[in-house]
């Protein structure tokens, strides 16, 4: 299922609690400076008192300063810096032009104004599209050419991330908007974002935005779904309670101990396996599942071989992902069983660490603090290359229509990418001039 909006607290006249925002964020990160975090927040809200009181962010009235806090929730969440955070805060009100880039860059310093303009520059590759332009159901050559073009432009991985945050916030506002824009966002998201969270390893970012996207593009296949999910949800309660009683039982009388819980079910990779496998919905065994983290990879094995103890596993079902990583880092084992009342139940089994990474990604690997990390060192180039080759999207991902193949997208630092007026992408070479994209385009214009 769809997660639901994050929360902000509220004061009796209906307007956001800033202090008690402050004291949640801080608290999910206390490396957090909530002081700098009150300055840019009191900034932002004090610019859109100047600006439109009509004018707001996203389709469901909530405003460029609502719609940061929204985004810097998500990153603290993500545990990334103080930066990263106080860009968030202020992107909206910079793009909705009530606020400078040089006024930014005054008041909190250049690498926050150079984040903002980062996103920025991502944000116009989806303004430049036509509106006639689909990114799930256009050319596989225009995708590529799109996603090259926002690697290219990705420099330094926050700005990423906080365009991620920012589009995920996007998407669940959207059911207000009208069905032009919100197809318009969702393919925006399924095509771009969505395999974006996926290469930089952000496990419920990703599922988040898969099972949004695909409510809006889909909506008869994502209701029956839910509608069969919520039906069978007190039963599958219960089944799982039973199992994870079970498990913790076995495992603690072993010398392990485990956390163990219910995974949440994700209606896109429902819909996904039954249309790749031809399985009816009552077929799908991870509808049925349990996650154990434990606190070393030694405990990993042990665990799954209580489970394969206790249950008779499906051998075609079972992934060492430890062994053999996923390309975005992700490790876990991954078993099915055939459970209590012969039903098939999936486990997966990982560290407390591994956990971390699959949910954070990119994040757990790289933090910011301050701003100490200059262009110019070995280490930020060494993270700038191994971001390159993460965001090298050459797994095979399926989309909605089943139209985009195998994306393999080569990072090309040497080239300049350049929209046509009804928003095809061309590519050209580093030092081209307008006269090259001219024939590009045509020859007949170039002459």
């Amino acid at each position: 299922m769809v997660q639901v909006r994050v929360h902000q607290p509220v004061n009796t006249d209906g307007s956001i609690n800033l202090e008690a925002w402050l004291d949640h964020v801080v608290s999910v990160d206390s490396a957090l400076d909530r002081a700098a975090l009150k300055e840019a927040c009191e900034f932002a809200l004090e610019v859109e008192k100047k600006g439109n009181p009509a004018k707001h962010s996203w389709a469901d009235g909530t405003s460029s300063f609502q719609a940061g806090l929204e985004i810097a929730e998500i990153l603290a969440d993500l545990k990334l810096d103080q930066d990263s955070l106080v860009a968030a805060v202020i992107y909206r009100s910079v793009r909705e032009g009530k606020v400078t880039l040089a006024e930014v860059s005054q008041r909190f310093g250049p690498v926050v104004s150079k984040l903002i303009d980062g996103v920025l520059r991502m944000a116009a590759i989806s303004a430049s599209l036509s509106p006639r332009q689909s990114l799930v159901l256009g050319s596989q050559a225009q995708v590529e050419n799109l996603r090259k073009m926002l690697v290219a432009m990705v420099d330094d991985v926050r700005v990423a991330l906080i365009k991620l945050a920012e589009r995920t916030c996007a998407i669940r506002a959207v059911k207000s908007a009208d069905d032009e824009k919100r197809l318009r966002v969702a393919r925006e998201v399924f095509d771009i974002y969505a395999p974006l969270a996926h290469r930089l390893g952000i496990g419920h970012i990703k599922w988040e935005l898969e099972d949004l996207s695909f409510r809006y593009l889909e909506p008869d296949q994502y209701k029956q779904i839910a509608k069969l999910l919520h039906e069978r949800r007190l039963d599958r309660e219960r089944f799982i309670s039973d199992v994870m009683n079970q498990l913790q039982n076995e495992l603690l009388a072993t010398g392990v101990k485990a956390d163990i819980s219910g995974r949440a079910k994700h209606i896109y990779s429902i819909w996904r396996k039954m249309q790749r496998k031809g399985l009816e919905f009552s077929q799908i065994y991870d509808v049925r599942a349990v996650r154990v983290l434990v606190p070393e990879i030694r405990d990993c094995y042990t665990a799954l071989g209580i489970v394969h103890t206790l249950w008779r596993h499906i051998p075609k079902e079972f992934d060492d992902y430890i062994a053999n990583p996923k390309e975005n880092g992700y490790r876990s084992l991954h078993t099915a069983v055939i459970g209590p009342e012969g039903k098939v139940l999936e486990v997966q089994i990982r560290t407390h660490g591994m956990h971390e990474e699959a949910e954070l990604g990119v994040c757990a690997h790289w933090r910011y603090k301050g701003t100490d990390v200059k262009p110019s060192s070995n280490h930020y180039e060494e993270k700038i290359s191994w971001l390159r080759q993460v965001l090298e999207w050459h797994e095979e991902l399926g989309d909605i229509g089943g139209l985009a193949e195998q994306l393999r997208v080569d990072i090309e630092p040497d080239r300049v990418y350049v929209f046509t007026p009804d928003g095809h992408a061309i590519d050209l070479p580093k030092g081209a001039t307008p006269l090259d994209f001219a024939y590009r385009v045509h020859t007949e214009i170039g002459h």
